[in-house]
């Protein structure tokens, strides 16, 4: 396992998706995975430091795990099938190890709230490069990736705003 670092959020200019890049902990080899737009949401969230006046579902669910005495250790993307790409949590609950089967995106989204690490297998990352999944993904893009979620909610409050201030 290879441990990867989320390097950023950015857009895939043809279809507008979200894009999670993370990058080799030691190293710039990069992998691109496209993600859903709440799911980019819950990443900016944690990696912008936002409060939340509420719990949000990933908050919801680390502080569940920490009330049951559980601990999430690591997050590890483990396979690639079909272009989708598969993760799991791993906890650690009363000395024993136990997976759980999880998207890459809301595992990510746990380990950043929970600063632990994530991992990629090295299978996956060479089945991804060798398989070229990223088509649209524009390599300057994923280098210098811009943070599109927390674009979003400031496109989004900017409206609010304006909306507001004609009322």
């Amino acid at each position: 396992m290879i441990e990867m670092k989320v390097v950023g959020l950015s857009l895939d200019d043809a279809t507008k998706a979200p894009i999670l890049v993370l990058r080799r902990e030691a190293g710039e080899e990069l992998l691109p995975i496209w993600i859903g737009a709440m799911e980019a949401m819950a990443i900016s969230i944690a990696l912008n430091s936002v409060d939340v006046p509420r719990p949000l579902t990933h908050d919801l669910l680390l502080n569940t795990l920490r009330s049951l005495g559980a601990q999430l250790v690591a997050v590890d993307v483990v396979d690639l099938r079909d272009g989708t790409y598969f993760a799991e949590l791993d906890i650690l609950l009363n000395g024993s190890r136990i997976r759980v089967d999880c998207r890459p995106s809301d595992a990510i989204a746990l380990a950043l709230r929970a600063d632990v690490p994530i991992f990629v297998s090295e299978d996956v990352l060479r089945r991804a490069a060798e398989d070229r999944l990223r088509p649209n993904l524009d390599e300057n893009a994923a280098r210098r990736p811009t943070d599109a979620a927390s674009s979003m909610a400031r496109e989004e409050t900017a409206r609010r705003d304006v909306r507001d201030r004609k009322s």
